[in-house]
């Protein structure tokens, strides 16, 4: 089979970010580094603090839970940022970065879901397993993607992006329509990349 992954592609809003910030993570990185704190120590804090944002959210805190969830998911661009700058950046250091990450998403919208459960309000806690269930699904059909030589990176709604939508609407107390926001455009985004690979399947047939 042809390697698909080596077919060119317009970059993700996630890689484009990453491009646009790098002037910013750069010195925040070395800053960090510079106090001895290690990637992994920045991965924790960021999936830590996620948790502590998600225990917020089960008690209908919003505020609070979108608080620390504005500033600890930025973490997630930090540590990599770290390990590169210390050269120390690896493939096993990706994956466990990928893996908290998606413990992350997953004990925020836990934490959402069983805020909906307490208050009998079971249309959004349908929409946050929807979202929890598109959410895993954007991760796994990339991966899956790439273990067959395909290419998945397109998608409207990637984890920055629902980051850019949760973040926001959990500060205006929004949670429901964050939840259906990130359900139906989560969901969106894992067909494309099924579409995607269908595509380059049938091309290298």
């Amino acid at each position: 089979m042809a390697n698909q992954a080596q077919v060119s592609q317009k970059k993700s809003f996630t890689d484009r970010m990453r491009v646009v910030f790098k002037g910013v993570l750069d010195p925040i990185g070395g800053f960090l580094n510079r106090l001895g704190i290690t990637p992994n120590t920045m991965t924790m804090l960021g999936l830590l603090g996620n948790v502590v944002g998600a225990w917020y959210l089960s008690q209908g805190n919003m505020l609070a839970g979108g608080l620390y969830i504005l500033i600890c998911t930025p973490f997630d661009a930090l540590d990599g940022t770290m390990a590169r700058l210390r050269g120390e950046a690896s493939d096993f250091g990706a994956f466990v970065d990928s893996v908290t990450d998606r413990y992350s998403e997953l004990f925020i919208l836990g934490g959402l879901l069983y805020h909906f459960l307490s208050v009998q309000d079971h249309i959004s806690a349908m929409a946050v397993y929807a979202a929890a269930a598109g959410s895993v699904l954007v991760s796994y059909t990339k991966a899956r993607a790439a273990s067959l030589d395909f290419s998945a990176d397109v998608g409207i709604l990637t984890r920055v992006e629902r980051y850019l939508v949760l973040a926001p609407l959990l500060l205006l107390n929004q949670p429901s329509l964050a939840a259906w926001i990130i359900a139906v455009l989560a969901n969106v985004t894992a067909l494309q990349r099924i579409w995607k690979v269908r595509q380059q399947a049938r091309k290298s047939a």
